[in-house]
C-alpha cells in the first residue's frame, strides 16, 4: 500500500446516530478499499448534552437525567450489536468516567475538566463503530487519537502541533493500517502532558484533514447528512442546490463564513498537501457530492451564499485617535493576545468598528468579554449584538463588472450595518440584523442563482 492510496473518511454525528445509520457508513467504507482511517463524531444529540453538563450548574438529579439520556443512545447501538461483553464493559467504563467528571465540584471552572468530559461522545462512538465494522466483516481497531493528535494546552480551542502529529501518526498509525481499518475520534487531542484537549465545535473535520496530511493521504472524505456543499443552506431555501466542485479557496471562505458542512480549518491541511476533499451524504452516497480541489473547471463570479450567526459589533472610539500613531496597533495587539479573529473592519477619524464571533457557551464568548474589558482601559467601547454575517462567495469579485451592483440591488430593502468588499477576491460580506438575515439570504439566492 503506497501512501498516496490512503483515504481518510470522516462520519458526522447524524451518520453514526444509531445502528442503522452506522450500517450505511459501513457500506461507504467497504465501497472504497483505500479507506484505512475512519474518524467519527459523537452520535447525534450526545454533544449537545455534554455541553450542558460542562457549562451549566446542575443538580445531581439533573446530571443523572442527562447521563441516562446519553446511556440510552449508546446502549441502543450496543443492543443491536448483540451486547458483546468486551465492548459493553468499555462502554460502562466511559459512562462512569463521564459521570464522575459531570459531578466534579470544579467542572464549571476548569477548562481541562470540560475538555475531558466533552471527549466522551467521540470515544463512545468510535468504540461502537469499530465493532460494527468488525461484525460486518471488515477488521477494525478502535484507535485513541490522543496518542497522535498533539496540541497546545489552550483547552476548548487547542491548536495542533503539526510536526508532532506527523511523527506520531507515521510511527503509531501507519504500520497498523496495513492490516486493519483504524476507527478513531474527531474533535479531541492531547497536549504534551497527556491532558485531553478539544479542537473546538465541529473539529472532527479538522481532525480528518490533519490525519490525512500526516499520513500523506490522497483524499479525505467528509460524510454527513447532505449531498455535498450547497449554494446556500438548504434549510433556508428549497431552491438551494448542491455544487459539483469547489476550489480550496472557495471552500475555505465558505467554511470561515458559516457553511456548517465544513469546518473552517479543514482546508488548511488539504491546501498544504493538495489533498482532494469530498463531501457527501452517508445516507445517499450513490448521489455523489462535492469535490474540493486546487483547480476547478469553472470559476463563476457567484458560487454560494453563507450565513454566520451570533455576531457582535465592537466600536472603539477615542478623540485621541485623530492623527495618533499606534492606536490601531494597540487595539489589534489586544485582540491578538486573546487569539480572536476579526472579519469585518471599518474606520473613521476617531472610530474603528469590527465584528467578532460570539456563540453561546463558547471559549470565544469568554475571550470576547476579556478583550472588551481590556480595550475599555484605553478607549471608549460600544458593543452591539444580535447580528448575523451574510457572505457571497465567488471568484474575481473585485474586478468583474457588475458583480457588486447586482448584490446591492438584491438587498436594497434591508439595512446593511457593515460591508466588507475588495480586500478578498473571493467574497463580499455584510453584517445584518439577525431578524433580517434569512430574508437577506433568500433575496440574494433568488437574484444570483435562481434568475
Amino acid at each position: 500500500m503506497s501512501d498516496s492510496s490512503i483515504n481518510v473518511a470522516k462520519f458526522g454525528g447524524t451518520s453514526v446516530a444509531n445502528y442503522a445509520s452506522m450500517l450505511n457508513c459501513v457500506k461507504v467504507v467497504k465501497g472504497n478499499p483505500d479507506t484505512k482511517v475512519v474518524v467519527v463524531s459523537a452520535s447525534a444529540g450526545v454533544t449537545n448534552i455534554l455541553v450542558e453538563l460542562a457549562h451549566k450548574a446542575l443538580t445531581k438529579d439533573e446530571i443523572s437525567t442527562y447521563i441516562e439520556q446519553i446511556r440510552a443512545i449508546e446502549f441502543a447501538i450496543l443492543h443491536d450489536l448483540g451486547a458483546p461483553t468486551l465492548v459493553a464493559d468499555k462502554l460502562m467504563e466511559l459512562l462512569e468516567s463521564l459521570k464522575q467528571l459531570a459531578l466534579h465540584e470544579e467542572i464549571l471552572h476548569r477548562p481541562d475538566l470540560k475538555d475531558s468530559l466533552l471527549s466522551h461522545g467521540e470515544r463512545m462512538a468510535s468504540l461502537l463503530f469499530s465493532e460494527v465494522l468488525t461484525q460486518q466483516g471488515l477488521p477494525a481497531d478502535n484507535f485513541d487519537v490522543r496518542k497522535v493528535l498533539l496540541t497546545d494546552s489552550e483547552f476548548g480551542q487547542a491548536a495542533p502541533q503539526l510536526e508532532g502529529i506527523k511523527q506520531r501518526a507515521l510511527q503509531l498509525m501507519a504500520p497498523e493500517m496495513t492490516k486493519t481499518v483504524l476507527v478513531t475520534q474527531g474533535f479531541i487531542g492531547s497536549d504534551e502532558a497527556g491532558n485531553t484537549t478539544t479542537l473546538g465545535r465541529g473539529g472532527s473535520d479538522f481532525t480528518a484533514a490533519l490525519l490525512a496530511e500526516a499520513l500523506g493521504a490522497q483524499s479525505c472524505e467528509i460524510w454527513t447528512d447532505v449531498i455535498g456543499v450547497y449554494t446556500t443552506d438548504p434549510r433556508i431555501t428549497d431552491a438551494a442546490r448542491p455544487l459539483p466542485e469547489l476550489s480550496f479557496e472557495e471552500a475555505a471562505e465558505m467554511a470561515t463564513f458559516g457553511a456548517k458542512v465544513l469546518h473552517p480549518a479543514t482546508m488548511e491541511p488539504a491546501l498544504r498537501q493538495n489533498i482532494k476533499v469530498f463531501v457527501g451524504s452517508s445516507k445517499e452516497p450513490e448521489k455523489g457530492g462535492t469535490w474540493i480541489v486546487r483547480d476547478c473547471v469553472h470559476e463563476p463570479s457567484y458560487r454560494a451564499i453563507t450565513r454566520r450567526k451570533d455576531q457582535v459589533m465592537v466600536t472603539v472610539k477615542t478623540p485621541k485617535m485623530m492623527y495618533a500613531q499606534g492606536f490601531l496597533q494597540n487595539v489589534f495587539t489586544i485582540i491578538a493576545k486573546h487569539n480572536l479573529s476579526v472579519d469585518l473592519v471599518t474606520t473613521s477619524e476617531i472610530c474603528v468598528s469590527f465584528t467578532l464571533d460570539n456563540p453561546a457557551n463558547s471559549v470565544l464568548q469568554r475571550l470576547n468579554r476579556e478583550t472588551i474589558e481590556e480595550l475599555s482601559q484605553i478607549c471608549e467601547v460600544e458593543l452591539e449584538e444580535h447580528f448575523d454575517l451574510v457572505t457571497v462567495v465567488g471568484n474575481n469579485m473585485h474586478s468583474a463588472a457588475g458583480v457588486s451592483s447586482r448584490i446591492f440591488a438584491a438587498v436594497s430593502d434591508f439595512n446593511l450595518r457593515m460591508i466588507c468588499f475588495g480586500a478578498n477576491v473571493h467574497n463580499m460580506s455584510m453584517l445584518v440584523s439577525e431578524k433580517d438575515s434569512t430574508d437577506v439570504v433568500k433575496a440574494l439566492h433568488r437574484s444570483l442563482f435562481e434568475a
